[in-house]
């Protein structure tokens, strides 16, 4: 029991981090949006292996579901505005987030911790690089009839 406390709040840390990266990017689901993903995530993960073991029920079922109930929240951050998608990040960073608990959940503490640090790369690092705006650039020019 003392191990799955510390699961849930390792988990709580590792989704807070991601939060806290998106509050500072300053988007709608932040720092507690991505720990309550880790943290429930986490917990239906202990849940399946310590609620159910030995019973007739597969355990695994309800990892599966919490992946598509990621995905369903996910599915309604989504938004298409004029040819521009907004929200696809986020969802993908809960979803991520998610997996994250999951892992925690099932002592996987490296994985959950690599998981976190590259999506923390990824989510600042690429942000600064500005890959779409070079691209639509790239287009822009294109279209226009100017050479690259």
């Amino acid at each position: 029991m003392t191990e799955a406390l510390i699961q849930v709040v390792i988990a709580a840390l590792l989704g807070a981090l991601i939060g806290l990266q998106r509050e500072v990017a300053r988007k709608a689901a932040g720092m507690r949006t991505y720990a309550f993903v880790a943290i429930g995530s986490c917990l239906f993960t202990i849940i399946s292996r310590m609620g159910f073991s030995g019973s007739l029920v597969d355990p695994s079922r309800v990892a599966a579901q919490v992946v598509v109930g990621i995905g369903f929240l996910g599915a309604g951050l989504i938004f298409v505005r004029q040819e521009h998608v907004e929200g696809l990040t986020t969802a993908a960073g809960l979803w991520v987030t998610a997996a994250i608990g999951m892992a925690v959940a099932a002592g996987l503490y490296p994985i959950a911790i690599v998981t976190t640090v590259i999506t923390l790369l990824f989510l600042t690092v690429g942000r600064k690089l500005h890959v779409e705006e070079w691209l639509d650039r790239n287009e822009r020019q294109r279209e226009n009839g100017k050479p690259r």
